[in-house]
């Protein structure tokens, strides 16, 4: 009796130490096959099926066999959490499964910039994150998402500050917006608000200056001198008369030279016709067409023109005779190279 229960026990232990083996070889050994680290988005909404189907697609695993058994002895075939991550070479199939089934994603970097439209946003962050361009053209097309902060259709574009930013890949619009406005808040500080405050400025109205700012300046050390002009002209009342505005009105930034046809636009946004601030920004204002506007040149230039060279710099002028010479010469080069719209 004793033979036979001491048989019968090596038996046992054998057969555990075989299927710990097993367990360890299935469920412990490298199972992943690139050799560099790989990102996998796992769509909401995906089922067990699914990922093995993303998976296969990126061709990650060694043995689908092995995620398989490791999946049934965790029991966690059905709990795939949507996101983003990063699968590391040498991963194995529990750690691969605990990364997948517990929603430990990586991030992902979203960039944004020169953006001109919500439209423009919504096409550009779409393609980065899980919420399509469409659903983030919807939800910014709704006023009622974002009123009750403060905004309106005409200035939402203000909270959108380009740059890039770490994201959760499965964000959805509204997070995105959320994530968004905590981003406004944060550059909102005590210390930009007084500056906006002694200006004059909302922040509101300084995301309009901005904007302007950013589409009349392409170099950027001149920013602070330009938003010096239109602050000293919105102090002495006297119209912005800023072409960006008038493309903006006319709906073509692809205007090179604005016309008298264009300054009769009836247009809120054309600030040839009305004095003021348009009501929105006419773009994404970026943060250095921000800083320029609460850091603003003190002078006394009232006018500004592109110099003729072609270096992207402009000649500024504190009388209006002083400017229509500028001006005068820079038509002469537009005209010299045929540039009549």
């Amino acid at each position: 009796m004793k033979k036979i229960v001491l048989t019968l026990s090596l038996i046992i232990a054998a057969l555990a130490i075989a299927a710990l083996i097993f367990v360890w070889r299935v469920a412990f050994t490298d199972n992943v096959k690139p050799e560099e680290a790989v990102r996998i988005n796992i769509p909401t909404g995906s089922s067990g099926d699914d990922l093995r189907a993303i998976l296969s697609e990126k061709d990650i695993l060694r043995s689908e066999r092995r995620l398989a058994i490791t999946s049934g002895l965790k029991s966690s075939g059905r709990t795939v959490r949507p996101g983003s991550y990063v699968i590391e070479p040498g991963m194995n199939s529990n750690e691969l499964l605990n990364m997948l089934t517990s929603g430990r994603q990586s991030p992902v970097s979203v960039t944004f910039n020169n953006i001109r439209t919500l439209e423009e946003l919504a096409g550009k962050v779409g393609g980065q994150i899980e919420a399509d361009s469409a659903s983030l053209a919807a939800f910014l097309a709704d006023e009622s998402n974002y009123s009750a902060d403060g905004f309106s259709r005409e200035t939402v574009i203000s909270l959108f500050i380009p740059d890039t930013y770490e994201l959760w890949w499965s964000i959805d619009a509204m997070g995105f917006y959320r994530r968004m406005l905590k981003e406004y808040k944060t550059f909102w500080n005590r210390e930009r608000m007084a500056k906006a405050e002694s200006a004059g400025l909302t922040p509101a109205e300084v995301s309009v200056l901005a904007s302007i700012v950013d589409e009349e300046a392409s170099r950027a050390d001149e920013k602070p001198r330009i938003a010096g002009v239109y602050l000293n002209r919105l102090r002495l009342g006297i119209p912005l008369q800023a072409d960006p505005t008038v493309k903006y009105a006319v709906n073509d930034f692809t205007l090179r030279r604005i016309l008298n046809r264009h300054l009769e636009v009836d247009s809120p946004y054309n600030t040839y016709k009305f004095k003021g601030l348009p009501p929105g920004p006419i773009r994404c204002p970026s943060r250095s067409g921000l800083e320029a506007v609460l850091n603003a040149e003190k002078h006394d230039y009232l006018y500004f023109v592109a110099k003729p060279d072609g270096s992207g710099y402009h000649h500024f002028s504190r009388t209006l005779a002083e400017h229509n010479s500028y001006a005068a010469a820079y038509r002469r080069e537009l005209n010299r190279r045929k540039i009549y719209r």
